[in-house]
């Protein structure tokens, strides 16, 4: 009988600088669900990988001195060293630089413009590098600001290919009014519907010319394809999908059971993807959950804050499956988690060293101290015994319901729930008084072997999420079975086994020491802050729209005699040339603004300096008491107005 398939992914990693602990969170969540749906029999394909292009990754690498492709492959590299030392168990691994995918992307691409869903056309808006996305005048935030990220936005027009998602709005509120369980949470869903598809799906850009580090148009080369087809194509193109032929792994896996993203990034899964499907005429993914973000504290992280943890630093300090244990345990469903060194040691503590450390560490220290290390024979049962094997063998349905539901924090809940009950019946059996008499000798036989089959189950079960300790604990137990079926019933464990030395699982850290050690290193790698000028007082809109701001041209640039800070430039303005002093000397060579545009206020009373007469002033920003003129990114007509 063939095995249910069950293929889920990741977002891939964006290649603009290494992942915080923030970005690390969705891969082992990801990679719990994956385990779990193997553990349970499942033929898993589990997909994760890095977004390689853009914009922003171009101005990146220009400013390090390097091209495009050298800045992402040492990024990816990095990335996936996170993903190894994390012990993610990914099938594939996908790079949007490699062979197939580009090739995949143009053919697709090339079948959206023949069909007519992509037409050619002009984009004039309002662009975020950072987040890479358009946006309208009406949708942005005071002062120009991008309505997701809250960076300023720059005013953008180019020539554009355009995707037609209102030819596919009422097809894809449809599929998602008969698939309720699409997106997830529910509260997600509803805003995809209210505040997006339903007030109307504007045209989407998904090509660009203003940049060229992307996957070319075939047909047109001067446009790069948006990030977009690039990107979201991965979860299929990782398969082997083509347009003129589909791979096996595509046959075998697609569509997929779930694609993990964070909340930021719904829309684009939630919207142009599904389009993009449709279009294609493929079948759509069966599940998107938006999954919240990680928090430090109340903060988002930020290295000018000093508060960015990284995963493979938390892992230096505590190991691999401490970090996993908080990443999975400290998420909710749907609201935003925090992480603390404070909390992280506290759970580490409480939860780990005490709960489930301690029950392993004297249950192996009992076996070995009254049977010599050989697991005895259960004999009768007697009290309190049905009380923990039914709560150790009810573990798993409890477990079942909560993946399915993608509840991953509350599933280990339930583990813990057999930790806690096993921790209570050593209480309430007391093996160091059985210890004391020969005739309750059995009894303590049986209440250890209850307890090391107890174990069994724990260790079983956290193999999804804990995968090392979870082999620790085995081994420590002398256990050979560990399957799925072992845990739906209790007794699997084979009497006589020999267990090991009652290793220590989770060594207790002393918090007021480890957090000066951790404060310490932070402080080392934060950023130092930037103290900027404080802001003038508001002025009213008619007092800014009496400035005349324009740019001009440099056609001469030279230092003016007996002074030791002015330059004197010759401006270009329209057919004009225009005469300005300005007392930057110290901070540009002439020879380096010649052929430059410089913004300047153009309706400033002239006036003379040594013997000069000054029609105007050249904008400069000022930091730290250096100067740097003002100038456009792009090349602009001179006498352009700045608005």
């Amino acid at each position: 009988m063939d095995k249910e398939k069950f293929y889920i992914t990741t977002a891939i990693a964006y290649t603009s600088k290494t992942p915080h602990i923030g970005n690390t969170y969705e891969i082992v969540l990801t990679d719990a669900i994956a385990r779990h749906n193997r553990f349970i029999g499942k033929d898993v394909y589990f997909l994760t990988g890095t977004d390689e292009h853009g914009q922003k990754i171009q101005e990146i690498a220009e400013e390090q001195g390097i091209t495009p492709q050298e800045h992402v492959d040492k990024i990816a590299g990095e990335i996936r060293n996170i993903a190894d030392m994390l012990n993610i168990s990914y099938d594939g691994f996908i790079r949007t630089t490699d062979e197939h995918h580009v090739k995949t992307v143009q053919k697709i691409f090339k079948k959206l413009y023949d069909q007519g869903d992509i037409y050619k056309g002009e984009y004039e808006g309002w662009y975020c590098t950072p987040c890479e996305s358009f946006w309208t005048k009406t949708q942005l935030k005071e002062g120009n600001c991008c309505p997701d990220c809250g960076r300023p936005v720059q005013k953008t027009k180019e020539e554009a290919y355009f995707f037609k998602m209102s030819k596919y709005q009422k097809q894809l509120e449809q599929y998602i009014e008969d698939h309720p369980d699409f997106i997830q949470p529910e509260s997600r869903k509803n805003e995809m519907l209210n505040n997006f598809i339903k007030p109307g799906l504007q045209d989407l850009c998904v090509s660009r010319t203003s940049f060229t580090w992307g996957i070319p148009v075939d047909f047109d080369p001067k446009h790069v394809i948006y990030v977009w087809i690039d990107a979201l194509s991965n979860y299929i193109t990782a398969l082997g999908y083509s347009v003129d032929e589909k791979g096996e792994l595509y046959k075998k896996y697609w569509p997929a059971d779930v694609h993990v993203i964070g909340k930021d990034i719904l829309r684009f899964h939630t919207i142009y993807w599904p389009i993009m499907l449709m279009a294609l005429g493929e079948p759509l993914p069966k599940k998107i959950f938006g999954h919240p973000w990680m928090l430090f504290g109340e903060e988002k992280m930020s290295k000018s804050r000093g508060n960015v943890i990284y995963a493979q630093d938390l892992v230096r300090h505590f190991g691999v499956d401490a970090v996993r244990y908080y990443m999975l345990h400290e998420m909710p469903f749907a609201q935003d988690g925090t992480i603390t060194y404070e909390v992280f040691i506290s759970r580490y503590n409480s939860d780990l060293a005490n709960t489930l450390g301690n029950l392993v560490t004297r249950t192996v220290a009992m076996v070995n101290k009254y049977f010599d290390g050989i697991v005895p024979e259960p004999a009768d049962e007697g009290e309190f015994d049905a009380d923990l094997k039914s709560v150790a063998v009810g573990a798993i349905s409890a477990i079942e319901k909560k993946m399915d539901q993608l509840r991953v924090a509350d599933s280990l809940d339930e583990i813990w729930k057999v930790v806690n009950r096993a921790n209570k019946y050593i209480d309430e059996t007391t093996p160091w008084i059985l210890a004391k008499s020969e005739d309750t000798k059995q009894r303590l036989g049986t209440v250890l072997y209850n307890l090391i089959e107890s174990i069994r189950i724990i260790a079983t079960l956290l193999s999804s999420y804990m995968p090392e300790t979870s082999k620790k604990i085995l081994d420590e137990i002398g256990a050979d079975e560990s399957s799925y079926e072992s845990v739906k019933s209790f007794g699997s464990y084979k009497p006589g086994s020999k267990v090991g030395n009652a290793d220590v699982l989770f060594a207790r850290i002393d918090t007021e020491k480890k957090l000066e050690e951790l404060e310490a290193e932070m402080a080392a790698n934060a950023e130092p802050e930037v103290e900027i000028a404080p802001y003038k007082d508001y002025i009213e809109f008619d007092e800014w729209e009496k400035l005349d701001i324009r740019v001009g041209k440099v056609l001469e640039c030279e230092p003016v005699k007996k002074s030791k800070k002015l330059l004197r430039f010759t401006l270009e303005v329209g057919n004009e040339k225009r005469q300005i002093l300005s007392g930057i000397s110290q901070y540009h060579k002439p020879e380096e603004l010649i052929g430059k545009n410089v913004v300047f206020i153009a309706n400033l009373k002239p006036r003379k300096m040594m013997g000069l007469e000054s029609c105007g002033m050249i904008l400069s920003a000022e930091h730290d008491g250096k100067l740097t003129a003002l100038t456009t990114i792009n090349d602009i007509q001179s006498g352009a107005e700045v608005v």
